[in-house]
């Protein structure tokens, strides 16, 4: 059985392909096209993944899209309904792509999968990070753990996946969200929200916990089993264009920080007190499911389990005995989640545990020989030199000891954000 998984239309577009509940192709789009987190109908990563598995749109089985667009539709209106009429100039921003084309899903599928004449499946945000978290685990039974800014109406939620199926027993409702608080925080200390969140996790260590008290005064009740409430009068997120409002800003001394200007001891000390207070709730959450479930094994996935620095802190807990987290955790490996739901959850059909992982390292997108890049080279007068492994590594050490940069590229690519030493820019850090 053929499933091909879809993700496009918010950010990280992407596509993967299952073939028999083994996972054949997996890419985002903006690694064909370049553009970096391209929220675009995933074209050409589907085109990657049917030349990988050898098909044509007719083979395909099934065809399934991350998330459920009408419901996603129906929060929307709902809470610009509800703030109106503040809101009304993102409202108008945003329905126009509604209305052309994120509600006409099955239409676009069809029509950019010429050929194939099989239903069009829809999977709930949430199972399909849940699915892309269990069902390639190496887990029989986990508890599922699931944390981003928001799907259709969930922000977090967990439950337990057993052998063939997952089920999403308690969540966390939109617009309290750990993913949309530390987004807020990307946004207020100058970066770019749905990009620069691990510039922030990557700028916590530098910083000091100035600010934690007055997270936990004034934005986020958080309880002893890691459900939350965010305290709404301090965010602008629900109906306006920035994350933050200006009550936000006097609470924290000032007004947003402009992109690309200097960092300044403020920012680190912003970015520690969110890392901190997002640490803690992943904890709690962590704590209360193995307590609630009694499962010993954990799997991840949503936007916010790509913290590593928070998964360091579960695992070094040692609240479970195994952890097992989605490389492409984010919306991307959505796609890849919709598509193992459709063939296990959907299809129930039977899944194999063998005590390994089934996600290949990650390395799910498309290689090239060295034949190939030795043709493209001379096509295009670019220079080259072909090395066996027995000098290509000397060689690469001489280079980076001589404080030069060195793109590494070898295999398949990676799938998620994360360089796995395929893709790998390297360095000598001294």
């Amino acid at each position: 059985m053929n499933i091909l998984g879809i993700s496009a239309f918010y950010h990280d577009s992407a596509a993967a392909l299952i073939r028999d509940g083994e996972i054949i192709a997996a890419a985002q789009e903006e690694r064909f096209t370049r553009k970096k987190h391209d929220h675009a109908f995933p074209t050409r990563a589907i085109s990657y993944c049917l030349q990988e598995a050898g098909l044509t749109p007719d083979e395909l089985d099934h065809a399934i899209f991350y998330d459920k667009p009408l419901t996603k539709f129906e929060r929307l209106l709902e809470t610009y309904l509800r703030y109106a009429p503040v809101g009304i100039k993102s409202f108008m921003m945003a329905m126009p792509l509604w209305l052309k084309e994120k509600l006409w899903m099955p239409d676009i599928i069809k029509g950019e999968l010429a050929g194939y004449d099989g239903r069009v499946l829809f999977c709930d945000h949430h199972e399909s990070h849940a699915a892309s978290a269990f069902f390639p685990s190496p887990f029989k039974e986990s508890a599922i753990l699931t944390i981003d800014g928001v799907g259709e109406w969930t922000t977090s939620s967990w439950g337990i996946g057993y052998d063939n199926h997952l089920e999403l027993q308690h969540e966390i409702r939109f617009p309290h969200s750990l993913g949309l608080l530390y987004s807020a925080f990307t946004y207020y200390t100058g970066f770019k929200v749905n990009s620069g969140e691990y510039k922030v996790m990557g700028l916590a260590p530098y910083g000091e916990p100035v600010y934690v008290d007055l997270i936990y005064e004034h934005l986020i009740d958080l309880k002893e089993d890691g459900s939350y409430r965010l305290n709404m009068a301090y965010f602008n997120y629900c109906a306006g264009l920035t994350m933050t409002n200006d009550r936000f800003h006097d609470l924290f001394g000032g007004p947003p920080r402009q992109p690309e200007s200097n960092l300044t001891q403020r920012e680190m000390d912003l970015a520690r007190s969110v890392q901190d207070v997002t640490e803690e709730a992943m904890l709690r959450m962590a704590r209360h499911i193995r307590k609630t479930t009694g499962q010993k094994n954990l799997c991840l996935a949503g936007g916010v389990a790509l913290n590593c620095v928070a998964n360091g802190k579960i695992l070094r807990e040692n609240i479970f005995d195994g952890i097992w987290i989605q490389p492409a955790a984010g919306d991307a490996g959505g796609a890849l989640g919709a598509a193992l739901y459709a063939y296990y959850q959907y299809g129930d059909k039977p899944r194999q545990v063998n005590g390994a992982d089934s996600q290949k390292a990650s390395l799910l997108g498309p290689s090239f020989s060295n034949e190939g890049i030795g043709t493209f080279l001379d096509k295009h007068g670019y220079p080259g030199t072909f090395y066996e492994d027995v000098d290509l590594f000397p060689t690469v050490a001489r280079i980076l000891a001589e404080e030069n940069v060195v793109g590494w590229f070898q295999g398949r690519m990676e799938f998620g954000p994360r360089a796995l030493g395929n893709r790998s820019v390297i360095g000598d850090a001294r």
